[in-house]
């Protein structure tokens, strides 16, 4: 009985020692081609190579992932450096622990042949936005550029309705359009569109998709095992992108396998971040004197009280 016990005890440790450790990540959003190397690296076996039981979850509301983070309520999120900024800013404990698209998307979008062959050509016309606030800034640091101010343009709320609102005429451009999603819909809509990227009018480079924890769980290990999982994932996607594209349909094929997806994956490639890990702490020191120049945030922190490298 003795040995039995023995036995039963070294079982129990050693699935104990085996078992992987669950992370909780929130999406932004749907599943997209903006996810690429999180879908790869579940489909690859990546994460699971790292001990991992990696859950992957869409939200009902995209707003609420950087919040449930900061209340405990989950391990770990996908956000976007500027909503990073504004929230450590608002006081919620976020650390920014690893890059998944390393370029800004977000981009001012107008019919390719319509009448706006450049951003002066804004003048007395209607801009569409979907989110008031960081969006502002970046058509103010964009139209100062060519002598304009916010007052020269009609700002005009469409929601989430960016491309529609641009070819029904609603709008004569929309700021916060995704240049790898939005001008592939124009386009297969009949309608294409031309994009004035941000990193080219004033706005200094940013960190599109991030992933935050909780800074009181910033040295959990778990997060070092994420980011080499994702590495892996983001060189073979670099490596192999069509079989890459296969892998990362196949995780929902009737829903990602599309021809705006399709599109949408060749476009984000090469934006994927290729050290997921690593920091460029001057960079996003850069950004957070924008943010508070803007007015959008009250100080410029040092980045490493909201940023770290796992």
């Amino acid at each position: 009985m003795k040995r039995l016990s023995v036995l039963v005890l070294t079982s129990l440790f050693s699935l104990q020692s085996f078992a992987a450790d669950k992370v909780e990540l929130l999406l932004d959003w749907f599943i997209n081609p903006d996810h690429g190397p999180l879908i790869v690296a579940q489909q690859k076996g990546y994460f699971a190579e790292q001990g991992l039981d990696v859950s992957l979850v869409e939200p009902a509301d995209p707003s609420l992932p950087p919040k449930m983070v900061a209340a405990g309520q989950a391990d770990m999120a996908i956000s976007y450096q500027p909503q990073l900024h504004l929230q450590v800013d608002q006081g919620l404990p976020l650390v920014r622990v690893g890059t998944l698209v390393a370029t800004p998307l977000s981009s001012l979008v107008v019919l390719k042949d319509g009448p706006i062959n450049s951003i002066a050509d804004l003048k007395g016309k209607k801009v569409g936005y979907s989110v008031s606030g960081f969006e502002d800034a970046l058509l103010s640091a964009m139209l100062s550029q060519h002598g304009l101010t916010r007052d020269d343009i009609e700002l005009i709320n469409v929601n989430w309705s960016l491309s529609p609102s641009v070819i029904s005429g609603q709008v004569d451009a929309v700021i916060g359009a995704f240049r790898n999603f939005e001008l592939n819909q124009m386009d297969i809509e009949g309608h294409p569109g031309r994009a004035f990227f941000v990193e080219e009018e004033g706005v200094p480079a940013y960190d599109e998709l991030i992933l935050v924890v909780n800074k009181a769980q910033q040295d959990d290990d778990r997060w070092g095992r994420v980011m080499t999982a994702l590495e892996q994932a983001t060189q073979y996607i670099v490596n192999h992108p069509d079989a890459a594209w296969d892998s990362f349909v196949s995780y929902k094929p009737e829903e990602l396998d599309t021809e705006l997806n399709r599109r949408a994956w060749r476009d984000t490639l090469t934006r994927f971040a290729l050290r997921p890990a690593a920091l460029d702490a001057g960079r996003y020191q850069r950004f957070g004197a924008f943010m508070q120049a803007q007015g959008l945030t009250r100080a410029n922190p040092a980045v490493d009280t909201y940023a770290v490298s796992p």
